[in-house]
């Protein structure tokens, strides 16, 4: 109940955000949020079935400029939302909708309402400008459709990838990981076994199996360059871990796996170790700039597996 209360409490503020109050004398609109508001999950364009799921949410209606009438003016067609209600005490929390026009899926939207959401948004439209001058094999980014400002927010569309439910092979994984750890943001020459480029997030599930053998991959938001060659192989197991057993557990799990983890990259079994660590450390350092500790303190999960380590750092 508690997670439903915040979730809605954020969505309200995202609601007048997107749907500003309407003029007065105009009529609101009215939307519904599936699957029941004791577990928001998405809220849709409001339709007849609905009325059984209990009453409506009020959006600014006609007359006002929405986030709706913004993407039907830039992209020069009509436009309906679904938003996605999203946890509402993470750090790094934006409102992702899902964009329709009259053939379907057009896209999917995520909106900077914070100066640390700002920043966030237009990093990964550079960052996808970028990928899609370079000719990748492996990987497929989405395409950006419109980046640009609304009402002080920004605002991204990106195109649907076609995810298909096929497992992704350990090879195509490590393949994407290796593709992308030699992308040179600016064609710098550099030493792929001490400075790598990696996507920062590459997690189960901000990846999928494409139709075509290719990995499709989203959220480039945290990419970054000048890491050891791994990172994202390494933060791609720690995180299917996370989903079994406790952060202490899966960091020890973690520095334990180097070794084979990181062989297809030809690493050296302590090259891998130490390479592990300084993950497990940038990771925490992120979570501490972002002000939150969703694994618990350092101190818990980390500091014991790494302070009798300092000689691998």
């Amino acid at each position: 109940m508690r997670d439903a209360a915040d979730r809605l409490h954020y969505l309200d503020e995202v609601m007048d955000l997107l749907f500003p109050p309407s003029l007065p004398g105009a009529c609101p609109g009215v939307r519904s949020v599936l699957p029941h508001r004791l577990v928001p999950r998405r809220v849709v364009p409001r339709a007849w079935w609905h009325t059984a799921l209990g009453r409506g949410l009020p959006v600014g209606g006609a007359g006002t400029d929405t986030i709706e009438t913004h993407l039907s003016d830039v992209l020069s067609r009509r436009m309906r939302v679904v938003v996605h209600v999203r946890p509402a005490r993470r750090a790094n929390r934006k409102p992702i909708l899902e964009a329709y026009d009259e053939s379907g899926l057009a896209g999917f939207v995520k909106i900077g309402d914070s100066p640390r959401a700002r920043r966030l948004v237009r990093y990964e439209s550079e960052v996808l400008r970028m990928l899609a001058g370079r000719p990748l094999k492996v990987v497929v980014p989405p395409d950006v459709l419109y980046h640009g400002a609304w009402r002080g927010l920004e605002v991204l569309m990106l195109s649907p990838l076609p995810v298909t439910s096929r497992r992704v092979p350990a090879r195509l994984l490590a393949s994407a990981a290796r593709e992308i750890a030699a992308i040179r943001p600016y064609d710098e020459e550099t030493d792929s076994g001490e400075a790598a480029a990696w996507h920062g997030d590459f997690t189960p599930w901000n990846v999928a199996a494409g139709a075509d053998g290719r990995l499709l991959v989203w959220d480039w938001e945290r990419f970054a360059v000048g890491v050891p060659l791994g990172f994202d192989t390494l933060h791609h197991f720690f995180h299917r871990a996370l989903r079994r057993m406790p952060p202490p557990v899966a960091a020890r799990s973690c520095l334990a796996q180097a070794g084979g983890l990181l062989e297809p990259f030809g690493v050296e079994v302590a090259q891998a170790r130490r390479t592990a660590v300084h993950y497990l450390v940038a990771l925490a350092e992120r979570h501490r700039r972002d002000g939150q500790e969703p694994l618990g303190p350092p101190a818990v999960w980390l500091n014991p597996l790494v302070d009798h380590l300092e000689c691998l750092l």
